[in-house]
């Protein structure tokens, strides 16, 4: 077992003297960087600023127990931290704060998150993983303050996971499960519940996990016991404090914020639990001060009366530690020893001063360069058009009397000019194109890579690998295909490994997973709590770590417990570090037409609005389900798949390559070929718009019926509107509300696939109702759409331009 802090600790006196003057310096550093930051934006050089002054000294002991392969899950208020462990510099800070998009300069995000969201690259350029047990690893901040607890949870299992999980390079990932996760939260946030859910599945696994809670009183403007049943988090959660003998619960440990010798004793102690003992450790830092309030958008003073501020004054952080730098003294070999004296500490305070003005004014010199370089490479191009238009000589003016120029304004500049002078194409405007369209490529990728993946590993380069039919293939039900199918997978790729509600012992509800508990272990077919936002979390965390989760949401109706991680976390996470941390959890559900509001819901405009950068794979039978789980296995993109509720019993035939064969995502399939009408559809809706279909051509209309199969990416081949240009007429079926799912699609078809240019009817969207699914079938029949109200629909468009033909029902 790796050793901790409290066992390492043997040093000299000078060395311990060394050890502590380093600390005030970075804390020093840490304070000016917040105080300069803040005049930086109120000067109008940023746009806005929210820093750590006042929790220097608590994020300095944290960071002299953080190891290599340790993880930190945490939000806007670690720059102490971040600084400590060497993940930003003073330059790298000012240049997140300036928005800089030089991923060198900014590596955390490159200019794409506000300041004091930071993250370490997991990923080599090419989107390999580096060795995250050789560097200190930060997953990327999130601003929702609460929202980084459930990763936390997954970030912390992995290191359980790694214990008894192995496979090939998984030494890169973790040493034997020695690593501990750290999460750090304000104190007003931990009246979320995305906190206690954090913590309560924290406690029943017995994961190694430190959550340190900043109490600095209030939530913005609102004080603490505003917040909570008690003002005292610790007294809260002295339920959750674990018991001699027992293998539940956590240890709490409350700390003032200004008490160095303290601080550093309770995070010896809280590593000690959670690095050798696999204990989650609560250190509730109390008495913490917020020198320069919440942020730049306002001032604390608004709030805090003159006895609370002239409190902050004197027991802040820094102003402590320098009274006990001056207050130590100690006899050794019979001679007094001293830390420093008043001028060492005023000479280190000068330095910092000096270190972090100069890092500074690097930073923003850099910044500044990328701008010059823009204005020199296109305003020679556009000053050799004023002559020709006196609108783009006046748009000069205009420009020219920019205090602060930004992109923007050089862009907007460019754009104008192109087009005041669009009926003049002179070779000087033709320049002016070339080098726009040159310049503007640049910073969409700047600004818009990696929402998906750009690796070699994309989810579309994964190889298509057709399921194999014969007649010795067996039909079985859907869901024996599916639990074959993972059989095969955890057989197959050790490092993958399910959870969810009753998807161990009684291999999940509608047994897709039987038996597999019992061949596989506990620890990777898993049974959770009721818990849907931590089942999320603990597989964005462990995705993060290199393992590969398939988190299980029992019914699609309860993936809006999830939508927030889904939105705020794991859909961000390649496009919020530029393609330096990826999270390739894949997340499992059913859903569709079974019974009652919350059993058979569709919210599926919900899920493509908010979880861009999330694979969105809408299978309509299991056979496809299982496909997609192939190959997104060999993918490292985040995906959702659906797997239609009431497809399990359905019977299917069985491929001879099961566990093997791949289905491609972003391809529609075209189930029935037709000439006068494309019905377009996906998951357990197409089983009735094939039985519309036949109707319809028992009536004299033959439909083409497309299953989409793939939401997001959607039809990369336009295959669609090769349909329509046949067919010349559009039916989109969905059971999703009106303007949900069928406006996405509808969009996708009209707009991006310029199929509007062959139709000859107005596109038609048949809908569920806009409220939810009643119970039972009748409720289903009513509310969502029905083989007849299918054929009645499609039918009207054909009356329409031929009722001779198709007389009115």
């Amino acid at each position: 077992m790796e050793t901790t802090y409290i066992e390492t600790q043997q040093i000299t006196f000078q060395d311990f003297k060394n050890q502590i003057l380093e600390d005030y310096k970075l804390g020093r550093i840490s304070r000016e960087m917040s105080y300069l930051g803040r005049r930086e934006v109120l000067t109008g050089k940023a746009k806005f600023g929210i820093f750590g002054d006042g929790k220097e000294l608590p994020q300095l002991a944290m960071a002299k127990v953080f190891k290599d392969g340790d993880f930190r899950s945490g939000y806007y208020r670690d720059q102490t931290f971040a600084f400590a462990i060497g993940a930003i510099s003073v330059e790298n800070f000012f240049a997140q704060l300036y928005a800089d998009t030089n991923i060198e300069r900014e590596p955390a995000s490159a200019g794409r998150q506000m300041n004091g969201h930071y993250a370490t690259r997991s990923l080599n350029e090419d989107g390999s993983w580096k060795d995250l047990t050789k560097q200190k690893n930060i997953s990327s901040d999130i601003s929702p303050t609460a929202g980084q607890m459930p990763r936390l949870l997954g970030l912390a299992l992995a290191s359980k996971v790694y214990k008894s999980v192995k496979f090939e390079g998984s030494e890169k990932f973790s040493d034997n499960g020695n690593e501990v996760a750290f999460g750090t939260i304000g104190d007003a946030s931990t009246a979320e519940g995305h906190f206690w859910e954090t913590l309560n599945a924290a406690c029943a696994l017995q994961v190694p996990m430190i959550t340190s809670i900043w109490d600095d009183g209030y939530g913005i403007s609102v004080p603490t016991h505003n917040q909570r049943a008690k003002a005292d988090i610790s007294e809260m959660l002295s339920g959750f404090q674990r018991k001699e003998g027992e293998n539940q619960g956590c240890e709490i440990i409350q700390v003032k914020a200004w008490d160095y010798p303290s601080l550093l004793d309770a995070y010896a102690r809280a590593e000690h639990f959670a690095r050798t003992e696999s204990v989650p450790v609560v250190v509730h830092v109390i008495e913490v001060t917020q020198p320069q309030g919440h942020s730049t958008s306002g001032s604390h003073e608004r709030y805090k009366d003159e006895d609370r501020l002239k409190w902050e004054g004197d027991f802040d952080g820094l102003v402590k530690f320098k009274e006990w730098i001056l207050d130590y003294s100690i006899e050794i070999e019979g001679a007094e020893q001293q830390l420093a004296t008043t001028e060492d500490l005023e000479k280190i305070e000068s330095e910092a001063k000096k270190f972090v003005k100069d890092g500074q004014k690097k930073a923003w010199e850099d910044y500044q360069k990328t701008i010059q370089d823009l204005k020199a490479a296109v305003l020679p191009l556009v000053e050799n058009l004023k002559s020709q238009n006196t609108e783009v000589a006046a748009e000069l003016e205009k420009f020219n009397t920019v205090i602060s120029v930004a992109k923007k304004d050089i862009f907007h500049l460019v754009r104008k000019s192109l087009l005041l002078t669009r009926a003049n194409q002179s070779a000087e405007r033709q320049n002016l194109q070339t080098k726009f369209e040159e310049v503007f490529a640049i910073e969409k990728e700047n600004y818009s890579s990696h929402l998906y993946s750009q690796s070699e590993w994309k989810a579309t380069n994964v190889k298509e690998v057709a399921p194999i039919f014969s007649d010795a293939s067996e039909t079985v039900d859907g869901r024996v295909v599916v639990r074959n199918n993972f059989d095969k997978i955890f057989h197959k790729y050790p490092e993958t490994l399910i959870f969810g509600e009753d998807a161990g012992n009684i291999g999940d509800v509608n047994q897709g997973l039987e038996g597999l508990q019992e061949k596989y272990g506990e620890v990777r077919i898993a049974d959770t709590g009721i818990r849907e936002a931590t089942i999320l979390g603990q597989g964005i965390g462990m995705a993060m770590r290199g393992l590969r989760p398939i988190a299980e949401i029992q019914y699609l109706d309860y993936i809006l417990y999830c939508l927030q991680g889904m939105s705020d976390d794991l859909a961000t996470v390649q496009y919020r570090t530029r393609g330096g941390q990826k999270a390739p959890l894949i997340i499992r559900t059913r859903g569709h037409r079974l019974e009652g509001v919350w059993h058979s819901g569709s919210p599926m405009a919900g899920i493509l609005n908010l979880s861009k950068g999330i694979l969105v794979l809408v299978p309509r039978n299991l056979t496809i389900a299982a496909g997609f789980y192939n190959t997104m296995l060999q993918a490292d993109e985040p995906a959702l798949i659906i797997e239609c509720l009431n497809g399990y019993r359905l019977k299917e035939k069985q491929p001879d390559n099961i566990g093997e064969f791949t289905i491609p995502v972003g391809k529609i399939e075209v189930t029935k070929e037709g000439k006068d009408v494309t019905l377009v559809t996906y998951g357990s809706t197409w089983r009735l718009v094939m039985e519309a279909a036949a109707e319809l051509e028992k009536i004299g209309i033959s439909a083409e019926v497309i299953d989409i199969q793939s939401l997001i990416p959607f039809d990369l081949s336009h295959e669609i509107s090769e349909s329509v240009k046949k067919t010349n007429r559009l039916v989109i079926i969905d059971e999703d509300v009106e303007g949900g799912a069928s406006a996405f699609i509808l969009q996708q078809i009209l707009e991006k696939q310029k199929a509007f240019r062959y139709l000859d009817s107005d596109p038609l969207t048949i809908s569920a109702e806009n409220h939810r699914p009643p119970y039972a079938s009748d409720g289903d029949y009513f509310s969502k759409p029905s083989v007849d109200d299918m054929v009645e629909k499609v039918y009207a468009l054909f009356t329409e331009t031929n009722p001779t033909k198709f007389p009115k029902i």
